[in-house]
């Protein structure tokens, strides 16, 4: 009985390396740019797939952009008024922790209009969507895997890992 015990809680930590170790990290823009004006943010996004655990990076200028989490309604008209929440430090990090679609416009007068604003889906399998600026067409799905490393980096497998090692010391 205790060895059915043990191979299931290695089993359990197996899967928790897993899952952890699938966890990605993309910077916003990258690798054309970062959150700046002139990038097509509908093309970035639909190229991407957004599960809960990953991460998505608004690098920029403080001096120049900030980032506004927004309801859609305030997505679709360009307003900061009532923000979800506004990040300025220049390296933002924000963790996509549930699916669900999130809103996110440059605050600077002028710059969401003039296409600063990016969509993510985050979602359990399906593709995301993110309508793409008047400036150009969205690109097509591409499959997580073929992300490249700059955009899409694993994250926090060592948490996992240790508790692999941790079982497999008391299963000694």
């Amino acid at each position: 009985m205790a060895a059915a015990v043990r191979i299931t809680l290695l089993a359990v930590a197996a899967m928790a390396v897993l899952s952890t170790a699938s966890a990605a990290t993309y910077d916003v823009g990258a690798p054309a740019g970062a959150w700046d004006l002139g990038i097509n943010y509908g093309s970035w996004a639909s190229s991407k797939k957004f599960l809960p655990g990953d991460s998505i990076v608004f690098k920029y200028s403080p001096q120049a952009h900030d980032v506004v989490e927004v309801i859609k309604a305030d997505y679709d008209s360009c307003s900061a008024a009532s923000p979800i929440t506004t990040l300025k430090t220049g390296n933002d990090v924000v963790a996509l922790s549930a699916t669900g679609t999130r809103y996110f416009i440059c605050g600077f007068t002028g710059h969401c209009a003039a296409g600063m604003k990016v969509t993510i889906d985050v979602g359990s399998g399906s593709s995301p969507s993110s309508p793409a600026p008047a400036s150009g067409p969205s690109a097509g799905n591409s499959p997580r895997p073929s992300q490249t490393p700059s955009a899409a980096t694993s994250v926090r497998p060592t948490a996992g890992l240790a508790l692999v090692v941790l079982l497999a010391g008391l299963m000694a």
